[in-house]
């Protein structure tokens, strides 16, 4: 389908489906990657962050699992 007759359909549809037809097309560019051949971002190494274990002196985080449900308890508890 030529691009002009298919801008045409989309602006035909109803604004919630123009907004679902938007939807789709993010979700396949998500999948399938940005293909109009631009260079894709350059992949940062994790380790070289300056974030990553700024919490590894706390006692309080060594079970991380355990610290979010404290929180969720007080927290929740509020409500």
């Amino acid at each position: 389908m030529e691009r002009q007759k298919l801008w045409e359909e989309l602006n035909s549809l109803p604004m919630e489906a123009q907004q679902q037809a938007v939807d789709f097309i993010a979700f396949l560019k998500q999948r399938y990657g940005n293909t109009s051949g631009k260079t894709r971002r350059k992949t940062v190494d994790l380790s070289e962050e300056k974030f990553i274990g700024m919490w590894s002196d706390r006692e309080d985080m060594e079970d991380s699992s355990a610290w979010v449900r404290d929180v969720r308890k007080r927290e929740w508890r509020r409500l």
